[in-house]
């Protein structure tokens, strides 16, 4: 699949696998498209507080496992 990047961080790796676009997520957590882009292909990003517990919410939604551990190195 030509869409897909393979530089892929841990979290934009777990959205294909549950099949969840960036847009759709981006939506429903209200963050900004381009924070969504740099959470899904900068593996060396960490969000401030605000916007993880905003992604934490809606992710805990897909999946109520999900720790901020599983995405980011905190």
């Amino acid at each position: 699949m030509w869409w897909k990047n393979p530089k892929r961080s841990k979290f934009g790796s777990w959205l294909d696998r549950q099949g969840v676009t960036q847009v759709d997520f981006a939506k429903h957590s209200k963050i900004s498209s381009a924070t969504m882009w740099r959470l899904c292909t900068d593996k060396e990003y960490i969000p401030s507080a605000v916007v993880m517990r905003k992604i934490m919410s809606v992710a805990k939604t897909i999946d109520k496992n999900m720790k901020t551990d599983d995405f980011f190195n905190v």
